[in-house]
């Protein structure tokens, strides 16, 4: 059944640009007061992203934390429950995306990657699952941005690939460990967004691999995670959004287009 998401709170990590910042929007739509989360991204960005909330009709406030450190995870659950003193959404969108084959990776480079990849959607949802359990009522919804390096390897990605298989590991754990009173499920988009560097041609290219024949828009994430945030009888589900890309024979992988913090 659908449910209500008016008056909900909601923490999107990495919701200052980006499909993180296009998710945020469109939980503001249905009503969704807002924490918008960065780390890296610029103060304009970030104060920019909490004007076009604001302008739904719904309170938002901007947090800096990195994802990868407890102590500043802490700090903004913290900030959370003495601005809202509840959290009933946690999309876990930032992540980082670094190009780099097997045999050059360094030991603090595959640490930095997983830690943000990995660990830093472990602390979120830890934490924000005690404070969803420790609320009245208890209950929440944890949804997780992966893509589909989750699902094949991506040679010239292996540490991002490793993480992002994490977390869809960590999406069915976490289904049957925090059930019944909180749901987790995933999104992995496709070809959302065009990376800066890619041109008109090689964007066209790539939506002519797909079996829809076109490449989609961060909407088509914000909805996805509405429609998951909202329908309570969906739990460890993974709803791919991507034209059809997982399904194989499509070419080189698009690059992910999450919020990067």
């Amino acid at each position: 059944m659908l449910q209500s998401l008016t008056d909900k709170i909601a923490l999107v990590t990495g919701s200052a640009h980006r499909v993180g910042k296009a998710i945020a929007l469109a939980l503001a739509a249905e009503g969704v007061h807002q924490v918008v989360h960065y780390h890296g991204a610029d103060e304009e960005s970030v104060q920019q992203a909490v004007r076009e909330v604001k302008s739904l009709g719904v309170r938002a406030i901007g947090i800096r934390a990195d994802q990868s450190d407890p102590r500043e995870v802490g700090a903004l659950f913290e900030t959370i429950r003495r601005e809202f003193g509840r959290l009933d959404i946690l999309v876990n969108s930032a992540g980082m995306f670094k190009k780099t084959d097997f045999m050059d990776i360094t030991y603090e480079e595959w640490q930095r990657v997983l830690n943000v990849n990995l660990t830093g959607p472990f602390l979120c949802s830890q934490i924000a699952a005690r404070l969803m359990l420790s609320q009245d009522p208890p209950g929440g919804v944890i949804i997780n941005i992966l893509d589909n390096s989750a699902f094949q390897p991506w040679q010239a990605f292996p540490h991002h690939s490793v993480a992002k298989t994490g977390v869809l590991m960590l999406t069915r754990l976490l289904a049957r460990r925090l059930a019944p009173q909180i749901r987790t499920n995933a999104v992995v988009p496709g070809p959302v967004l065009r990376e800066e560097n890619r041109s008109d041609s090689s964007w066209e290219q790539l939506a002519e691999r797909l079996p829809l024949k076109r490449n989609g828009t961060p909407e088509d994430v914000g909805r996805a995670v509405v429609y998951l945030a909202s329908e309570d009888f969906i739990n460890g589900a993974v709803l791919h959004v991507d034209g059809g890309e997982h399904l194989g024979d499509s070419g080189s992988p698009s690059k992910p287009q999450v919020g990067s913090g």
